[in-house]
């Protein structure tokens, strides 16, 4: 059996997944008919969900401009990448610093397959894929080893992935790890669904979600996402509204609205 039919081959058409109804979501076109129904579904309970996914979208780019710049970052670990769009973190920060390293990780098998067409790099730097899943830090450390050099400052990416590890230990103890493994000078970005008060459209939509998709989501409040940078130094303005990290300025100074995606991003000291 070719590479090509082992990855088909573990791709499941008759439940929707999380990585191609995003892609859905953004107006891409790696999903199948059962992604657009349950992604129609979800947006007819939460009409407020494109917003996440475009600001979830935009908190990237924000967040890759500012370490590769300003941070002065040039190696990046994006776990849980998804399927590749515009701007993808190696494009942002090659075109900021064109010998920045990325690997890319994720264990969805139609993202494997867009990864390595669609995953390049500049010739002063280096892309790669890892075929990896977050409750197995170990291998994605050993495996990304081969392309970032650990002794040197990471930003370590993990952007609407953590909310995918059911037990809040064990998820706290996954991003521990894997800050325990990069010296000083790296950074964590992260983003997360939130469940707050007011929140019902968006309660319903993720058991409407965990009823029909996979992997299940896990909604933590604003608190308990803040928790992911424990012990790191947290940039300003803080674990916020994805729309509210460092927002381009609006010519009435005005805040975009909150999306429940919260995010933030922390220096390790």
């Amino acid at each position: 059996m070719s590479r090509s039919d082992r990855i088909s081959a573990r791709i499941d058409t008759t439940i929707a997944h999380s990585a191609r109804m995003w892609d859905y979501w953004l107006g891409g076109k790696n999903y199948y008919e059962v992604d657009q129904i349950a992604g129609d579904q979800v947006r007819r309970i939460h009409p407020g969900i494109l917003d996440y996914a475009r600001a979830d979208r935009a908190f990237l780019g924000r967040a890759v401009g500012y370490l590769a710049g300003e941070a002065g970052i040039r190696q990046f670990l994006d776990i849980g990448t998804g399927l590749p769009t515009s701007d993808n973190t190696h494009e942002v920060a090659q075109r900021i610093a064109p010998q920045s390293r990325i690997v890319y990780t994720d264990n969805d098998p139609i993202v494997l397959a867009h990864a390595r067409a669609l995953l390049t790099s500049t010739p002063e730097g280096a892309t790669d894929y890892l075929d990896a899943d977050l409750h197995d830090p170990e291998a994605i450390l050993k495996g990304a080893a081969g392309t970032l050099d650990f002794s040197q400052p990471v930003a370590v990416m993990l952007l609407g992935i953590v909310m995918f590890v059911e037990d809040t230990d064990q998820a706290l103890a996954i991003v521990k790890r894997l800050m325990d493994a990069v010296p000083s000078g790296s950074h964590l970005v992260l983003s997360h669904t939130i469940t707050a008060p007011g929140l019902h459209d968006v309660d319903a939509a993720v058991e409407y979600w965990n009823s029909v998709g996979t992997p299940k989501l896990h909604q933590r409040t604003p608190e308990e996402v803040a928790r992911f940078f424990e012990g790191l130094e947290l940039l300003e303005p803080g674990v916020v509204s994805c729309s509210r990290w460092r927002p381009e300025p609006s010519p009435t100074g005005e805040l975009p609205d909150e999306v429940a995606f919260y995010c933030g991003v922390a220096r390790k000291p």
